[in-house]
């Protein structure tokens, strides 16, 4: 479920820090095709040469550390997915296989971290990925519906707590 839009959606996180959100929406596409479709296997083959060449790309953020990140981030997931498996499955322990439902009243309630996100953070970073620290793995959660935090007011709330059952 996660593994391919998960994959693309991490790292593209991991350019939006410190950016607007519609910065990177609107080089969306270019990113898919400098980064090979977020394809793993050809991210993990990237060498100094092809970084060069993506750091001249004017289509992307063109953050030295963010790009070494994204390919750093491809071989441990290549490296994850041949010793323990699925990252899909991995990734879901956090919230304990199924998406966290949480009653937030108030948007100051919404956390910018939480404990399933720092420790996400630190299992990722513990195997060699970047660019994914515990704000950015709760963004990530969000997005890809590991938990809901639609506010108990809104109508998607409901409707994805209707989801899980």
């Amino acid at each position: 479920m996660l593994d391919r839009g998960g994959r693309q959606k991490l790292v593209l996180d991991g350019f939006q820090a410190g950016l607007s959100w519609s910065i990177i929406l609107n080089k969306r596409a270019r990113f898919l095709e400098v980064f090979d479709g977020f394809d793993p296997q050809r991210m993990a083959r990237y060498d100094r040469r092809r970084i060069a060449q993506i750091l001249k790309d004017p289509g992307i953020v063109r953050n030295r550390q963010k790009i070494e990140a994204a390919v750093a981030s491809a071989r441990a997931l290549l490296e994850f997915q041949e010793k323990e498996g699925s990252f899909d499955t991995f990734l879901w322990r956090f919230v304990g296989g199924a998406p966290k439902q949480n009653a937030r009243r108030s948007l100051r309630q919404l956390p910018a971290r939480t404990k399933e996100s720092d420790r996400m953070s630190e299992a990722l970073v513990g195997r060699g990925f970047r660019f994914v620290g515990p704000t950015i793995c709760y963004a990530f959660m969000q997005a890809v519906g590991m938990v809901n935090d639609h506010l108990v007011t809104c109508f998607r709330h409901t409707e994805l707590q209707r989801l899980v059952g």
